[in-house]
C-alpha cells in the first residue's frame, strides 16, 4: 500500500475528500516524525507504539575491500505492534 492507496481508504471511511484524507494522514505523520525527534514515545492504543532507540557504535567490514571499519553510533525509530494489531495478522 502507498500513500496515494491510503488516501483513497481513509476518505471513503470517513466521507471525506481525497484531498483532506491526505492533509489528515500526512499531519499524523509529520507529529509522530516531530515526537521521534524530541526522543518522544508514540504510543497508539490497539496499534502500537513508536520509540527512539539508541545503536551504539560497533564494528563493521568494508565490502569493497574487507577493511574493519568502524559504524557510528546512531538513532533509530523503532516500531512495536500492539496485541489487537499481531491478533490480526
Amino acid at each position: 500500500m502507498n500513500i496515494s492507496e491510503l488516501t483513497k481508504g481513509v476518505a471513503e471511511a470517513t466521507g471525506t475528500s481525497d484531498a483532506d484524507a491526505k492533509k489528515a494522514i500526512t499531519a499524523v505523520f509529520d507529529q509522530i516524525a516531530g515526537a521521534a525527534a524530541k526522543g518522544e514515545e508514540v504510543s497508539i492504543p490497539g496499534f502500537g507504539k513508536f520509540a527512539v532507540k539508541d545503536r551504539p557504535e560497533r564494528q563493521g567490514r568494508n565490502p569493497s575491500n574487507g577493511e574493519a571499519i568502524t559504524i557510528a553510533a546512531s538513532k533509530k525509530v523503532a516500531f512495536t505492534p500492539a496485541k489487537g494489531l499481531k491478533d490480526k495478522l
